[in-house]
């Protein structure tokens, strides 16, 4: 009975949304301190830290709620900014200890896409956008404050890269606009979503799982011998 009891009160919408929210500035922070890393390693200044701190953590949102015409998070919110800026400072200092816990720091950035992503589709459904383009904001939450940062310190960004990393985005994104469309409530369709992402990036972390590829001159085998069968 008080499990139950415990569990219902875990759910509530209040206190659902207070988790949310504070997993959402660690999720800022992790993704501030991928950018963080980024200047460390061109051996730039504190200032530049904090830029590719808060590119990395807030921009993927802020693109989304430019795009969807709602007020930017991080404006109504700073605790965002203020998150970023304060870890690019204490990364300026400490860049070296985390660079060494590479492999922690992934599946630090897999929690942080998860939360993110299902944060992002929420937030589209929410004000009135179909089930595609909530999809669509759920990934460029996730994943485009990573993709300005590898432009911006000119390094391979990670839609070039061949591990799993945006496909366990739209999976998340879709198990919870499948869910919520069916009437399994929100709190279980975000936890769905959540797992679904995190679990798929887990995976790829740990198995070095990755699409299939283009194969240029496989393509050009297939067509030669379709000619000659032709």
């Amino acid at each position: 009975m008080f499990a139950c009891d415990m569990q219902s009160t875990l759910i509530e919408p209040a206190n659902l949304f207070r988790l949310v929210y504070f997993f959402d500035i660690l999720a800022a922070v992790v993704f501030a301190v991928s950018g963080a890393l980024v200047a460390a390693r061109k051996g730039l200044d504190v200032m530049a830290f904090m830029w590719f701190a808060v590119i990395t953590g807030v921009g993927g949102g802020t693109v989304r709620d430019v795009l969807l015409g709602v007020p930017v998070f991080w404006l109504q919110s700073p605790v965002y900014v203020s998150a970023c800026f304060v870890t690019a400072v204490v990364m300026h200092f400490v860049a070296p200890l985390v660079e060494s816990q590479h492999r922690t720091l992934l599946w630090f950035d897999a929690f942080g896409l998860a939360l993110v992503t299902v944060a992002g589709t929420v937030k589209a459904s929410d004000v009135g956008a179909s089930a595609l383009v909530a999809v669509v904001m759920g990934v460029v939450t996730g994943s485009l404050g990573g993709i300005l940062r590898d432009i911006i310190g000119h390094v391979p960004s990670v839609i070039l890269r061949p591990e799993i990393y945006m496909t366990a985005s739209v999976l998340g994104a879709c198990t919870y606009i499948a869910l919520n469309a069916v009437g399994a409530g929100r709190p279980v369709a975000m936890i769905a979503g959540f797992l679904v992402t995190f679990c798929m990036r887990g995976l790829a972390i740990k198995y070095g799982w990755s699409l299939p590829a283009f194969r240029e001159s496989a393509v050009r085998e297939r067509w030669r011998n379709r000619t000659k069968s032709a």
